[in-house]
């Protein structure tokens, strides 16, 4: 046994443990902390807060990932304020690790109050089935709101699956949990100070595109699951994708290419057309920051006829939240590799990781179109006043001459037009090109990002 380990195997009479351990089947090191909800219902007493607090110094200090098991009623009633200290200390800590080395959570019980927002800090947060999480439980939502509502509407796993994006991963049980941790964690780096693994893969980086390109409809309005085009340019179709049920107009997950890991975002044509609204915007703008923490590179796949209008996302603050994931881009480090498959419309054109927001690499399909709108929006504002005949063929003409990435591509906006199969090649060979890609780092205390 390390002396790191020595040190940290920590254990206090209640609901906390911390040690550092391999995880199973990989013998992947990590500092791990297990609140047990068969213990006092898991209740944080003022030193298991500070069990956590260590663990989470411990992890940061040695730069390995930080796992946390939770299971917990909230904070220990009986102690009082004794136990509030100690779980905001340990809050600070878990905060401290942001950014530092992976933090993931495992919510297999309850994760009331407190925990619950200590799961909210974590990059990755998988759900048992029979977990649940929330800051305010049922019988305080009566009491203040009148609204009868269960435990498992309120704050269960499917619930954050689909209505708050908290669970990035839905697992049956604790042991399966367990295997998810590792698994995510096969995708990601011990800390900032070092790259991704390589993976394992027989699948060749020049391999060409057999199913990308005929996804496409031939109808410019036709939807199809871009999870196709993804799987069949990662490597072995294999997509680790996170919040698959929460805003599904956007899809994101890990995968690799060439052995590469990469972050894939992709706006999803099979929901709201592929727009960006504000849940998708949050959940792109998260996986970007997550995936530039941790020196993952950017494949982003584009296929969006622009930002969802509405009175209702407007005053909820579309503004804000669609500012958030042009920051996450903006700010960006990592390689960052855009293919533009076929809209790509105004604004979310350029949120999309456009050339000019400083991708790397622009590449675009024939069947991409690039403009500030569509032909029929073109022609509804420009010829308002015109007649039906005048309307079409001007809709004709705006198609002919814009919507084609060519226009683009002469001028520098898009660095190659290729064929949907290429793909695959061309992403590898941008990727390897940009290995070596550093940015210095603007030096300021923290930038302000638009919450």
């Amino acid at each position: 046994m390390s002396t790191a380990e020595v040190d940290l195997q920590r254990r206090v009479k209640g609901a906390a443990a911390a040690t550092v351990r391999g995880l199973p089947d990989s013998g992947r090191r990590v500092v791990w902390i297990e609140v047990d909800a068969a213990v006092h219902r898991g209740a944080l007493s003022a030193d298991a807060s500070a069990v956590i607090a260590d663990a989470a110094a411990m992890a940061r200090g040695k730069g390995i990932p930080l796992v946390l098991v939770i299971g917990s009623s909230g904070a220990d009633i009986g102690e009082g304020v004794a136990a509030l200290h100690g779980w905001g200390r340990a809050a600070k800590q878990i905060a401290s690790c942001s950014g530092v080395v992976p933090v993931v959570a495992a919510v297999t019980g309850p994760a009331v109050s407190g925990p619950a927002l200590l799961i909210g800090l974590c990059d990755v947060v998988i759900m048992t089935e029979e977990a649940y999480a929330f800051v305010s439980g049922p019988a305080m939502v009566a009491e203040f709101t009148g609204v009868q509502v269960s435990t498992a509407e309120l704050g269960g796993a499917e619930a954050h699956a689909r209505q708050s994006g908290v669970a990035q991963i839905v697992v049956p049980d604790r042991e399966a949990a367990v295997a998810e941790i590792a698994h995510v964690l096969a995708f990601l780096p011990d800390s900032v100070n070092e790259l991704p693994p390589h993976l394992p893969t027989s699948d060749p980086a020049d391999r060409r595109l057999e199913r990308a390109g005929a996804a496409i409809p031939a109808a410019s309005t036709g939807s199809y699951d871009v999870r196709e085009v993804v799987r069949d340019l990662v490597d072995d179709d294999y997509l680790l994708e996170l919040r698959d049920r929460w805003a599904p107009n956007l899809v994101t997950g890990l995968a690799s290419i060439g052995g590469r890991v990469v972050g894939v975002v992709a706006n999803q044509p099979l929901a709201l057309a592929g727009t960006l609204d504000i849940l998708a915007s949050q959940k792109a703008a998260r996986f970007v920051s997550f995936c530039d923490a941790f020196n993952i590179p950017l494949v982003t796949l584009v296929d969006t006829p622009g930002f969802y209008p509405g009175k209702d996302l407007e005053w909820r603050g579309m503004i804000r939240h669609g500012a958030q994931l042009v920051f996450a881009y903006g700010r960006a480090t990592v390689p960052r590799v855009c293919v533009i498959l076929r809209k790509s419309y105004g604004g979310a054109y350029i949120v999309m990781d456009s050339k000019r927001m400083g991708n790397d690499v622009c590449l675009a399909w024939p069947t991409a179109e690039l403009a500030v709108m569509g032909a029929g929006q073109a022609s509804a504002v420009l010829m308002r006043r015109a007649d039906d005949e005048a309307r079409a063929e001007y809709e004709r003409d705006y198609a002919e001459r814009l919507l084609n990435p060519y226009v683009a591509a002469e001028r520098g906006y898009v660095d190659a037009v290729i064929e949907p199969a290429e793909t695959r090649v061309e992403v590898s060979a941008a990727l390897e090109m940009l290995l070596e890609k550093r940015e210095k780092l603007v030096n300021r205390k923290h930038d302000n990002t638009p919450l």
